[in-house]
């Protein structure tokens, strides 16, 4: 696998100068922030419990799956991989896990090292992802069921902070895109890709304004179409 330890993590110095940099390049960006200010950083804890959350999100919103991850947290309080396999179909559907979202999470917790327990070939060791590059990060978690792009995207941004992630997949960035562009159609997840190229290599922030944008023009929160 390739390793890539000269890769940067996303902080808040290098986040300012992204947003600079941005604002530069594109005086819609640039009126995003003059207006509203800098986007929050989004930063999630890199692990199993996170990548679960991320799953959860899928086509839902961030309210909805959130409210359910909450009520798993308070049955299992420790949410490793072992102690999520302990409960049943009946448990996780009482929790609101969704007959889909039970097998991709099961599938998810089976895929990880157990702990006391050696490692085996073809486990998915979410420490490991910190220090390789992005396509060999999206190779591995992409092998699991049930989990796509905007699920990579997603933890890419948050969980492992990379610059230059984009999730051209997540329907809140297609509209704030839209809105922020004013396109007489909303993007596609293609043409949202092809028409953010110049704002590399710091599209990670870019996505944290626009979802800035979306969400101080909505009383909803980000709703997901694709995993």
């Amino acid at each position: 696998m390739t390793q890539t330890p000269e890769l940067e993590s996303l902080t808040e110095e290098s986040l300012t100068r992204g947003l600079l940099v941005l604002a530069n390049l594109d005086s819609d960006l640039a009126r995003i922030l003059e207006t509203l200010g800098s986007p929050p950083i989004w930063s999630r804890e890199p692990g199993f419990a996170t990548l679960l959350c991320i799953i959860l999100e899928q086509q839902v919103s961030v309210a909805a799956a959130r409210a359910v991850f909450n009520r798993l947290c308070a049955v299992v309080v420790t949410l490793t991989p072992e102690n999520f396999l302990i409960l049943d179909d009946a448990q996780l559907r009482g929790i609101g896990f969704s007959r889909q979202k039970i097998l991709y999470c099961r599938g998810l917790a089976n895929a990880m090292p157990k702990a006391g327990k050696a490692y085996a070939t073809g486990q998915l060791d979410l420490s490991k992802l910190e220090t390789m590059d992005e396509t060999t990060i999206r190779t591995e978690l992409k092998r699991l069921k049930g989990i796509g792009d905007w699920t990579v995207d997603i933890y890419l941004l948050m969980a492992l902070q990379r610059p230059d992630v984009f999730p051209k997949g997540d329907l809140a960035i297609a509209i704030a895109f839209q809105k922020l562009k004013n396109l007489a159609t909303r993007p596609t997840p293609a043409q949202l890709e092809a028409m953010t190229q110049h704002w590399r290599p710091w599209r990670a922030v870019a996505a944290r304004l626009l979802w800035h944008y979306y969400l101080s023009n909505a009383n909803v929160k980000s709703v997901t179409v694709s995993q």
